[in-house]
């Protein structure tokens, strides 16, 4: 459909334009157009790619939604001048979150973005501004805020079931098929992504956040690349290599390759449109040209005198994560199970759902007892559905205050921010520092 086209729309329906219509784009758009119909609807789309526009549009139409006009990022004033959308859905590459956050507020929009909010500290300074200046509103999607086995956490470290918490060990395993297609798309580039520890962890570092109701003060990292890339497969005696999937015939022999072809959704959303932009979703995570890090490992001190351990690893055998709270009556310990997927490779609403969780309080000089939860069946442990309700349904109050700001998106890229800077120098990294504006 053309941009002089415009839907007919109830004007009671609060109206979202999106920007950045690859694979996450879908988790928005589709819950608009269903679940959330009497109170959201789509006005327009923008992407840098008009396969993809396309495809989302089509989308929109096979869900019961009229088709909307869609614009091509250059255009991207003009969608908002043409549908006059009351929020903007921010869903393109880490890198240009702020263009599109920042573009949206100053035209007098609210934004809701996804994680990360950016990558970096200039970014994340224009964004802070832009707010300022404006007086509109970021929304980050913190989905794993919402899972109930994370809420459980909250309510528990919340009661003073364990006292005032000490220490935190965190350890989060992403396996060979999540965590390696992280190393095939655009989040191989650090400069598009932030790396792992920006793109990925920001979810965690928001929970420790959320969980404890404070702020990291200081961050100490390590991190290298030790399983993917040429020279880790070379050192392993891997001899034969290929760039990308499709044509390969050494890729047919590679568990880790994606063949696109094979799923209906990656071959529209990314084969059918490489011609346009020369996108390659299935890169070998053995090529050359990865700078992010598959195994990170922090030490991070808050404002409340917590001291937090914290260990990504990107090629586990399973997927999910430990986190154990030390505190001055107890420990809580807490292991979650998640079933495997690859972004836009199936259900969405299998992404990060749950095979098991399980909350074990052992109070002071008492037995330990396991804690009931009320889990949620979908995607990221059931948080994915809490979330847009948040987001499309009827306001409702929330007791665990779970929405998230621009002020918590910064929060949670900046302990990835400041482990990045602590990798490349080797020094602790204090968080205030971040921010600061040279010179």
């Amino acid at each position: 459909m053309g941009e002089d086209a415009v839907s007919s729309t109830p004007a009671v329906k609060k109206r979202y334009a999106m920007v950045g219509t690859g694979g996450r784009s879908n988790f928005f758009y589709s819950a608009i157009a269903t679940t959330y119909n009497a109170t959201s609807c789509i006005v327009g789309l923008c992407d840098t790619n008009q396969t993809r526009l396309d495809y989302a549009n089509n989308r929109l139409e096979a869900l019961g939604h009229v088709k909307v006009p869609t614009f091509l990022a250059a255009d991207f004033d003009k969608m908002i001048a043409t549908t006059k959308p009351d929020e903007v859905i921010v869903t393109t590459i880490d890198r240009t979150h702020h263009i599109y956050i920042v573009r949206a507020l100053e035209l007098g929009c609210n934004v809701v973005t996804e994680k990360p909010m950016t990558i970096d500290a200039p970014r994340c300074r224009e964004i802070f501004s832009a707010v300022e200046r404006t007086g509109n509103a970021v929304r980050v999607t913190f989905n794993y805020r919402y899972a109930p086995h994370n809420t459980k956490v909250f309510e528990l470290l919340r009661s003073g079931a364990i006292g005032k918490v000490t220490s935190v060990h965190f350890e989060w395993l992403l396996n060979t098929s999540h965590g390696a297609d992280y190393f095939r798309r655009w989040h191989r580039d650090k400069r598009n992504s932030g790396g792992l520890l920006v793109h990925k962890s920001t979810h965690h570092f928001d929970l420790v956040n959320f969980w404890l109701q404070t702020r990291p003060v200081s961050v100490y990292a390590q991190g290298d690349l030790k399983f993917y890339g040429k020279e880790n497969a070379e050192s392993r005696g891997i001899t034969k290599f290929y760039t990308r999937t499709r044509g390969s015939e050494v890729a047919k022999e590679d568990p880790f390759a994606l063949d696109c072809e094979e799923v209906p959704t990656l071959k529209a959303l990314y084969l059918d449109a490489e011609h346009e932009d020369a996108y390659h979703r299935d890169q070998s995570v053995f090529s050359d040209g990865i700078s992010i890090e598959d195994t990170m490992n922090l030490l991070v001190r808050y404002r409340n005198g917590a001291v937090m351990t914290y260990s990504l690893t990107a090629y586990a055998p399973w997927e999910g994560f430990r986190v154990n709270f030390n505190g001055t009556g107890g420990r809580i310990e807490v292991e979650v199970v998640e079933n495997s997927y690859v972004n836009s490779g199936g259900d969405q609403s299998l992404e990060g759902s749950l095979e098991k969780s399980t909350i074990l309080l052992r109070p002071l000089f008492e037995k330990p007892r396991e804690v009931e939860i009320d889990e949620v069946k979908g995607a990221h442990g059931g948080g994915d559905s809490v979330l847009l309700n948040d987001l499309f349904g009827e306001p409702v109050s929330d007791e665990y205050m779970r929405a998230a700001s621009h002020i918590d998106g910064a929060a949670s890229i900046l302990t990835g921010i400041a482990a990045n800077r602590s990798i490349a120098t080797g020094q602790v990294v204090y968080v205030d520092d971040i921010l600061k504006v040279p010179g």
